[in-house]
């Protein structure tokens, strides 16, 4: 298979492109070159981080270690679809709702990839079982940050609304109808516009990726078909199970509404 090999040399004159967004940024006064910098620096660290110690895990094929790599991905995943919500509930909930909601999503369909479509053998071995939980997990993590913090926010939005219903005898479900449909919206979006856009606007990163690797175009449909179906599956499951989780923390056996377990950044 051939494929062209890039060069630190490559990679830095990409890089260079940065300078005309941090350029426009001070010109402009947004604020942003310096966000941009972090974000460029963070990305290199974590990406040959990544690659270091995926090329030491793909040749142990441990189950304990591709679990636990699993597990480690899980965890910042979480973490940073907390920070991107403006209102989040406080303690473990803030941070454990769209986790669990994501590992839950991200294994079942992860596991299902791997008995089925990809028949790796082992069904663990980290060649597949990484990259392919990565794609789920990351799409996973952005509908389930939109659609909690879509969530949160009607709730809070809506106090008067959602109590008047209450006090006419309507369940808290019906109550929160609005903001759930809503919310399930928002973290459904993306993956939505991302399948509609596929092929006729953008060509999707891993088709690409396969492309200039060399593999055969309609092999590397195939395959971003497959992708986008077990993101799109993984993304829905993780969303309904935060939304649902979420409409529950938000009442109690009163049926009440707790905007008093919410903390707004």
């Amino acid at each position: 298979m051939n494929y062209i090999e890039l060069s630190y040399l490559d990679i830095a004159l990409a890089a260079s492109l940065l300078t005309v967004n941090a350029g426009l940024s001070i010109y402009y006064r947004l604020g942003t070159a310096k966000r941009l910098l972090v974000a460029a620096t963070r990305m290199v660290v974590q990406l040959t981080l990544v690659g270091l110690v995926l090329k030491a895990l793909f040749h142990t094929v441990s189950p304990w270690l591709t679990l636990l790599v699993g597990l480690a991905m899980v965890g910042f995943a979480g973490r940073e679809a907390m920070a991107r919500q403006d209102r989040s509930f406080i303690g473990f909930w803030g941070y454990g709702l769209g986790t669990t909601s994501m590992l839950m999503a991200a294994a079942i369909v992860t596991i299902f990839a791997l008995a089925t479509q990809f028949h790796a053998d082992p069904w663990y071995d980290p060649r597949y079982a990484i990259p392919i939980l990565g794609m789920i997990l990351g799409n996973t993590m952005t509908g389930v940050s939109l659609a909690l913090d879509r969530l949160l926010a009607e709730a809070d939005n809506g106090r008067a609304r959602i109590e008047a219903r209450l006090a006419l005898g309507h369940t808290f479900r019906e109550a929160m109808q609005e903001p759930l449909k809503s919310a399930m919206r928002a973290g459904l979006i993306p993956t939505v516009n991302g399948m509609a856009a596929a092929g006729l606007v953008s060509l999707p990163g891993m088709m690409t990726g396969q492309i200039l690797a060399g593999v055969d175009p309609v092999e590397a449909v195939k395959y971003q078909l497959l992708v986008m179906f077990l993101i799109g599956g993984g993304t829905a499951l993780g969303v309904f199970c935060a939304v649902m989780i979420g409409l529950r923390r938000l009442t109690d056996t009163r049926q009440r509404l707790r905007l008093d377990r919410l903390r707004v950044e």
